[in-house]
């Protein structure tokens, strides 16, 4: 499976819309014309696809990482810190 223009567009947002200077969800309206529950949604569905890891394998293992960890926390609950050493 290939990606398609808009696909690629999602993946290039996430790798770059701080460098806007807006917040992220006006920067998806402005460029993708999206809402931002509808970019979440293919933005998750892109993530389990071979094609957007090979297009952008950074940012594709970054959401992926992102992602196992809001599961993992949700099934675990939040990681408690260890007090420090003295």
């Amino acid at each position: 499976m290939e990606l398609g223009e808009r696909e690629r567009a999602i993946l290039d947002l996430e790798r770059d819309w701080w460098l806007e200077g807006d917040r992220k969800d006006v920067v998806i309206r402005r460029r993708l014309h999206l809402s931002g529950s509808r970019y979440y949604q293919v933005l998750h569905g892109l993530l389990d696809s071979p094609a957007a890891l090979a297009y952008d394998p950074l940012v594709v293992r970054r959401l992926l990482r992102a992602r196992r960890a809001r599961r993992r926390d949700k099934v675990e609950g939040p990681k408690v810190s260890s007090p420090p050493r003295r």
